[in-house]
């Protein structure tokens, strides 16, 4: 076998002193030919050595609550709407762990995406946001935050003050893409020409000034979570700033420079957890899943439950810590709400309307609760890989040592078999194991066998319908 890897374009020369690292690459063996045992000692190592631990531990699962499919993500918020809204879930025994402020919390024109001042928009929140994380905290509740550094636009502090720091794409021919993208990539100089500057984090001045000004505002604004996104295509810019012997230079800098801001970041907040966004799961590199975690892992994230659970069976295998957030909506409904079931749950339901059944919400959150620390397992795909409403989608979440497991099935809206068999993986043989139902109810006793080699067999009698069971050695 042979593997080359590494960063797609280096043809450079270093100036005396200068440095570059290469891509951080991990390569698993594994023996066998089970693989599914196999994506399971990633998984494992992944928790082990990998994931961040603010505050010397995992992750612990999150609910988390906001406003953003109302208000426009942040852009109509204000301090009297953001504690209404978050009072509406508290008062009704919603027990959130974190309310959620998404882009539009800064000065903007046109809309959030006019990122570039990174100030309070005083205007909205007159004793910042400040005020609304004082009020969380003391309700019990943590916040998250959300920047965009590395995106400037016409207009903005940096744009005005520093343009020295920002890369543009000024010159397309001198930028050097691949024969077979260069029509799609030219489109896309153009539009970035228009419309974003990158703030070039491998200028060390640039970089100074963004961990001291970012940690001023987490420690002055009161933020317990730091939310990063990246919503343009940073490539153009880095090559479109190199010379014919510099080829990446630009783009590794770049690299180094971010990693190095989170770094600093983690370092004056050991406790505090980071997400990282970027257009939804872009940055799902291993170098930065060990700094945090992904919590907008897309943005094909809301209504289309099959694919979202698609989605679910593959990324289980790799990545255990994630969100998915349920749609912004006007109903609490149960088959919506397992499609979220993730070690961070969002939720943003319009708070503002009457009728909204917070007691069938607070019983799916109180479930949730129960069965959230088993996704931190090991985890088994128990049907295939399909994004069509004809099958059923299931899985397993087991954890050996403990000797318990759960498995969650989806029966979608256009399958007429009420019943599936799901042949579990990795339980002890001889030993007995107790199934129960989502209510907690048993449902019978099988031996690991049994449950191996001819499999649970669950029913369904809706469509579309979820839910999850749980087995336990006797």
């Amino acid at each position: 076998m042979t593997i080359r890897a590494g960063q797609e374009l280096t043809h450079l020369v270093l100036h005396p002193g200068e440095e570059i690292r290469t891509p951080l690459i991990a390569l698993v063996f594994w023996a066998g030919e089970d693989r599914l045992r196999a994506q399971n000692v990633w998984r494992r190592w992944f928790i082990s050595e990998n994931m961040p631990r603010p505050g010397g531990e995992l992750p612990a699962p999150m609910l988390s609550g906001g406003s953003n499919g109302q208000l426009h993500e942040m852009q109509e918020a204000n301090e009297e709407n953001q504690l209404f809204f978050l009072d509406q879930y508290l008062d009704h025994g919603i027990g959130l762990d974190v309310w959620w402020m998404d882009a539009g919390w800064f000065p903007f024109t046109e809309g959030w995406w006019n990122t570039g001042t990174w100030e309070v928009d005083t205007a909205r929140f007159p004793r910042g946001v400040r005020a609304v994380c004082d009020y969380a905290h003391e309700r019990g509740v943590q916040t998250l935050v959300w920047f965009e550094p590395e995106r400037v636009r016409n207009r903005t502090w940096l744009f005005e003050q520093h343009p020295e720091w920002l890369l543009s794409v000024e010159d397309p021919e001198n930028h050097r893409p691949d024969p077979e993208d260069a029509e799609a990539l030219a489109r896309l100089i153009e539009q970035e020409k228009a419309e974003n500057y990158l703030l070039d984090l491998g200028n060390p001045e640039a970089l100074s000034w963004l961990i001291e000004h970012v940690d001023e505002l987490l420690n002055a604004q009161g933020i317990d979570i730091y939310r990063q996104d990246f919503n343009f295509e940073p490539l153009p810019y880095w090559r479109g700033n190199e010379a014919e012997d510099r080829q990446g230079i630009t783009e590794n800098h770049h690299t180094c420079g971010y990693l190095a801001y989170w770094d600093a970041l983690r370092e004056r907040h050991p406790g505090m957890l980071l997400d990282s966004c970027a257009s939804g799961g872009r940055r799902n590199d291993l170098e930065t899943m060990r700094r945090a975690v992904p919590l907008h892992k897309t943005d094909y994230n809301y209504a289309d439950l099959p694919v979202k659970q698609a989605f679910h069976h593959t990324l289980f295998s790799w990545l255990p810590y994630f969100a998915a957030p349920v749609a912004p909506g006007e109903v609490v409904d149960e088959y919506i709400f397992h499609n979220s079931f993730c070690l961070w749950l969002p939720v943003g339901f319009d708070v503002r309307q009457a009728g909204l059944d917070y007691g069938l919400l607070r019983r799916l959150v109180e479930k949730w609760r129960e069965f959230a620390p088993y996704l931190y397992g090991d985890y088994y795909p128990l049907t295939p890989f399909h994004r069509d409403e004809e099958f059923w989608m299931a899985w397993q979440f087991n954890r050996p040592e403990e000797g318990d497991g759960i498995v969650q099935a989806f029966r979608r809206a256009h399958c007429l078999n009420e019943t599936v068999c799901l042949a579990l993986h990795e339980l002890e043989a001889g030993a007995t194991y107790r199934v129960s139902d989502w209510d907690g109810s048993e449902i019978g006793q099988w031996s690991g066998e049994e449950l191996m080699r001819e499999g649970l067999q669950v029913t369904l009698a809706g469509r579309p319908a979820a839910a999850v069971w749980e087995y336990r050695r006797v």
